[in-house]
C-alpha cells in the first residue's frame, strides 16, 4: 500500500479564498480591515519567523496584521498589561500571543488575558471548554486545521479509533476532543505511555503532536489508517518516520504541506469571523 498525500496547502488556499471573500465584505460594509495583533516577547528566531509568515498571510488575505513585540526581559505583568490594552481596543480583531515565551513569563496568565472573543488561536481556557463541550467558540488553530483536512478528504471519525500522540494544552488535549465531539473513539498517549507501538497499531486515525522527531515509526502504523503529522523539527522532520510510514497508511501529510498550512489559514478565517461576530453579520459557529 502506498498512502495518498494530504495536501494541506490546497486545503489552505481553498480556506483562504472564501476568508478572502469574507474579509473584503467586511471591509466594504464596516469601513475598515479585519485587525489580527500579534505579540511576540523575545528574539526567537524561529518564533520571528512564524510572525512574519503570518503577517504576510494577513496582507495577501486582506487583512490588516499590527505586530508587537515586547523585550526578552519582559515580565508576566508586562505581557498582561499589552494583551490587555489590546483586548480593549475595539479595531483588534483578534489576538495571537507567539508561543514560547521567556521562562519568566507565566504563559497561562497571558493567555487568559486575551478577551475570549479574540481568541483566534483558540488558547484560552475558554476556547477549550467550547471545543470539549462543543458549545459556541473558536477552536485551537492546528487541531482546527487538522479537522479540515480531515474533512477536506472524506475521512469522517465516526466510530474510528483515534490515537493522539501528545497532550499540549493546545494541540495535543484539543484535538482528541473535537475528534470526539464527531464520534471518535480517542487514545491520549504521551511520554509515560507504556506499550506506544501497540497503542498506535490500533488506531484509524493517527495524530502524531509530540515533537519529537520521527517518535512514530512507520512499522507502528495500522495498514489502511489515516496519519496526521503535526510534528515540526530541525531539517523538515516531522513526529512520524515518513517514508515507512507512508508505505502502510491510506493517507499522510508531509512535513512540510501538511498540517502548517492550514494552522494559519484558520487563525486568519476566525480572525474574520471575530470581526463579524463582533459587527453582528456573522453568527458564532459551533
Amino acid at each position: 500500500m502506498s498512502a495518498h498525500l494530504i495536501d494541506g496547502v490546497g486545503v489552505a488556499d481553498a480556506i483562504l479564498r472564501d476568508t478572502r471573500e469574507l474579509a473584503l465584505d467586511f471591509e466594504r460594509t464596516q469601513g475598515r480591515k479585519a485587525c489580527l495583533a500579534t505579540v511576540l516577547v523575545g528574539d526567537d528566531p524561529a518564533s520571528h519567523t512564524y510572525v512574519r509568515m503570518k503577517t504576510n498571510r494577513c496582507q495577501r488575505t486582506g487583512l490588516e496584521s499590527r505586530r508587537h513585540h515586547l523585550p526578552a526581559t519582559s515580565s508576566t505583568a508586562d505581557v498582561v498589561a499589552l494583551v490587555d490594552d489590546l483586548s480593549d481596543d475595539d479595531a483588534v480583531d483578534g489576538i495571537l500571543v507567539q508561543h514560547p515565551m521567556p521562562a519568566q513569563v507565566d504563559e497561562r496568565a497571558v493567555f487568559e488575558a486575551i478577551a475570549p472573543g479574540k481568541d483566534v488561536d483558540g488558547v484560552t481556557m475558554a476556547s477549550f471548554a467550547a471545543m470539549s463541550l462543543g458549545t459556541k467558540g473558536f477552536h485551537s488553530c492546528t487541531p482546527g486545521g487538522i479537522m479540515r483536512l480531515l474533512d477536506a478528504y472524506g475521512v469522517d471519525p465516526t466510530g474510528l479509533h483515534a490515537v493522539v500522540v501528545g497532550r499540549s494544552p493546545i494541540l495535543g488535549k484539543p484535538v482528541g476532543m473535537l475528534l470526539l465531539a464527531r464520534d471518535a473513539t480517542v487514545t491520549y498517549c504521551h511520554s509515560r505511555t507504556v506499550d506506544l507501538p501497540h497503542l498506535v497499531a490500533e488506531a484509524d486515525i493517527v495524530v502524531a503532536a509530540v515533537g519529537r522527531p520521527e517518535l512514530v515509526k512507520g512499522s507502528w502504523i495500522k495498514p489502511g489508517a489515516v496519519v496526521v503529522d503535526a510534528g515540526y523539527n530541525p531539517g523538515n522532520v516531522g513526529d512520524v518516520e515518513f517514508a515507512s510510514a507512508a508505505e502502510r497508511a491510506s493517507l499522510i501529510t508531509p512535513v512540510p504541506g501538511g498540517v502548517g498550512p492550514t494552522t494559519i489559514a484558520v487563525l486568519l478565517e476566525q480572525t474574520v469571523e471575530a470581526a463579524c461576530r463582533a459587527a453582528g453579520t456573522l453568527a458564532a459557529r459551533t
